[in-house]
């Protein structure tokens, strides 16, 4: 396993990290003992952080979370979770709902902290200002408690992530879907700015809501037919060489030399086994080339998330 510098945390992390959105049934039923044995499996092969947030399955990854690092294990990881976003529609970044939140995850998380606490989706806010001033006071001071080593936000609109990082002394932040095959903006939009401040990156959605994936992305992805179609016809480029689209997709995220850790979202020891594989394994340069070009008519392409109209 590979570690990287996670900002001016101290904390060395690995390059894979562990997801835990699947954890909380977000993309199909999973099993108590199918979560114990990935999540065991991702500490053996030198996983040190694990994703989880209290929207997931409203708990559900949290409290599968606490259950997995029992015996020992919770002193081996890095643990980041997110509040404000209780369901799909309902958030609250009031600093009572906030702390209310963090009670409720520590408590199905099993422990008196966590290493990593972030404001959750902040795009959905209806008032950038006050997530920037109030939601922001509550995680500092949640900070000081030693409830969390370190605090952050996060959402998928670059421009907002950066007015958070410059607006508010922040540790780590989250980003998901601008890092892989389609759209590298993470890197040329954000980066300089999170590294000249010292903050943590994470690069989530790797394989972009399942749009790189053969299955495609859920019915509710909120993106423009196009892109949908455009990276079906890169999945089956793929598929007609012999390899898989989400395999590739992974390949090129973890090999994002400057994203300190990219999060998977497996929730069963055998897609971690593919993710490890990934690490390692050698690039076809080829095939990638090849995609690359299919994909080039969405590239950097986005669509509007929550409440944001930058």
């Amino acid at each position: 396993m590979e570690y990287r510098p996670l900002g001016k945390t101290g904390l060395n992390v690995s390059v894979l990290g562990q997801g835990g959105a699947a954890f909380g049934q977000q993309y199909g039923a999973v099993s108590d003992r199918e979560v114990l044995d990935c999540v065991h499996a991702g500490i053996d092969a030198g996983v040190n952080l694990i994703d989880t947030a209290a929207y997931y399955g409203k708990g559900t990854s949290e409290e599968f979370l606490g259950r997995a690092l029992e015996g020992g294990r919770r002193e081996k990881v890095a643990i980041c979770t997110k509040a404000c976003r209780l369901d799909r529609a309902v958030f609250d970044f009031t600093p009572e709902g906030t702390r209310k939140c963090v009670e409720g995850s520590l408590k199905r998380l099993r422990t008196d902290h966590v290493e990593i606490l972030l404001a959750h989706d902040i795009e959905f806010a209806t008032d950038y200002e006050y997530v920037f001033n109030e939601t922001y006071a509550v995680l500092q001071q949640l900070k000081k408690e030693g409830k969390t080593r370190f605090i952050g936000m996060s959402c998928y609109p670059l421009p907002l992530l950066r007015q958070a990082v410059e607006r508010c002394d922040l540790d780590v932040v989250i980003s998901y879907a601008h890092g892989n095959l389609f759209n590298t903006q993470l890197l040329s939009d954000f980066m300089p700015v999170a590294e000249a401040r010292g903050v943590g990156v994470m690069n989530a959605s790797a394989l972009a809501m399942g749009l790189l994936t053969n299955q495609g992305p859920q019915s509710w992805f909120p993106g423009p037919p196009e892109v949908v179609e455009t990276c079906r016809k890169a999945a089956e480029l793929c598929r007609s060489r012999g390899a898989d689209i989400s395999y590739l997709g992974m390949q090129f995220a973890l090999g994002l030399k400057q994203i300190p850790c990219t999060l998977s979202g497996a929730a069963r020891k055998s897609e971690l086994d593919v993710n490890l594989k990934a690490m390692t394994a050698a690039l076809d340069e080829t095939l990638l080339a090849d995609v690359m070009k299919v994909l080039d008519p969405i590239r950097d392409r986005t669509w509007p998330c929550g409440n944001w109209k930058g």
